[in-house]
């Protein structure tokens, strides 16, 4: 077997998976994606690309930056009781603090899970400025399996919502996707439950498929065209996309490994409205599309593969409101209530989040272990509590 194979038991995983998700959906955390099977190894670097450590920071005292000291300490206190290996809060690009427990480091990468669908969403924001693909085309016109089939007319931009229709089970989007060496020949295989536009489902294998579709829109891989046009651009020196078990397919759905510091550089790459040291990385029209507004009329708390704090009906992971999936928490039209609605994340399985606050310039990252004895898993609204507790206006 290839040494950058992934394998696991698949009934284990899709047990542990199921109360993961159901403790997450219990504490209001908006995230998703499996735990990634032993064996899972970073893609290797393009020539030019190796790492020479952490990138530099800007920093100041909190007190400087507007923050109130005694409020951010009792924030980081829970966020280390809470599991973390790091924590970062910045504002306006000047680094407030950053705090690093069990084994983590500025220079230490780590799985961040669901986190990975928000860089893939990027990668299709740059390959559509390009001119390689179009958002409303179909998915048909990259993915000729589709073709002549109910998925004919399921478009890109109803992969990144979330509302493509396509197959959905929990058995096919986490035992099945998990379980199969190539991912993406088992997403691009499943069938097509509902028409495109009609129903919300935070669909792993769906959302799979856009690693067909970068790869025939831009001639490249995914991690490395990550690497050349996102990553190596901001810096992002410690992030790596991962392959699956057959060495044919990245993993675009989950699996991408980073760092507190990195991931402060992309949230503020759409704090930014998508600019980088006078380069436009990804347009500003993207960067409204992707987060400034939900991309269908089924979720509100939904961008282009982006959590958004916008008010309206919400719906989750496992969400009760669209058929055949189990319940989820209901009664709630906002995902962190009383924080800015122009708020959005990237979350992931096990309280991985990038937080962006436009209206502040408040950025926090936290990565950590999934589920942690004896403490309350992290979540979203926890690193709201930075904007909402810790921020003087």
């Amino acid at each position: 077997m290839s040494p950058r194979a992934v394998t696991a038991p698949v009934t284990g995983l899709l047990v542990g998976l199921l109360l993961a998700l159901a403790a997450a959906l219990a504490g209001c955390e908006a995230t998703s994606g499996a735990p990634p099977p032993a064996g899972t190894a970073t893609s290797p670097a393009p020539p030019g690309a190796a790492s020479d450590g952490p990138a530099p920071v800007r920093s100041a005292a909190p007190i400087r930056l507007g923050f109130a000291p005694l409020a951010l300490r009792r924030l980081v206190r829970d966020a280390r009781r809470a599991g973390s290996s790091c924590l970062l809060v910045s504002r306006n690009g000047v680094v407030a603090g950053e705090w690093y427990w069990r084994g983590g480091s500025a220079d230490r990468p780590q799985e961040v899970y669901s986190v990975t669908k928000s860089v893939t969403s990027t990668l299709v924001g740059i390959a559509q400025a390009d001119g390689d693909l179009s958002l409303d085309a179909p998915a048909a016109r990259y993915i000729p399996q589709w073709r002549g089939t109910a998925s004919a007319g399921v478009t890109v931009r109803d992969l990144l919502s979330n509302d493509s229709g396509r197959e959905w089970s929990v058995e096919t989007d986490y035992a099945g996707l998990l379980g199969a060496d190539d991912r993406t020949a088992y997403a691009v295989g499943l069938g097509q439950d509902a028409p495109p536009g009609t129903v919300w489902a935070y669909n792993n294998a769906a959302i799979q498929t856009l690693d067909r579709v970068l790869r025939s829109a831009t001639g490249s891989d995914p991690a490395s065209y990550a690497a050349e046009r996102l990553f190596g651009p901001l810096g992002m020196t410690e992030t790596r996309m991962t392959s699956d078990a057959s060495g044919r397919a990245d993993q675009v759905f989950f699996g991408m490994q980073s760092t507190c510091r990195d991931l402060e550089r992309f949230g503020r790459l759409f704090l930014q409205r998508g600019g980088w040291e006078g380069r436009q990385v990804v347009p500003a029209s993207w960067v409204r599309a992707a987060v400034g507004q939900p991309s269908q009329d089924l979720n509100a708390a939904y961008g282009l593969l982006w959590w958004l704090n916008q008010e309206g009906t919400v719906r989750r992971p496992l969400d009760a409101a669209n058929p055949g999936l189990p319940p989820g928490v209901a009664g709630e039209d906002q995902l962190v209530p009383g924080a800015p609605e122009e708020m959005f994340a990237a979350l992931g399985f096990g309280g991985q989040v990038v937080l962006v606050d436009p209206d502040s310039g408040t950025i926090v990252v936290r990565l950590g272990a999934p589920r942690p004895r004896g403490a309350a898993e992290y979540s979203v609204r926890d690193a709201a509590r930075v904007v909402t507790e810790a921020l003087r206006r």
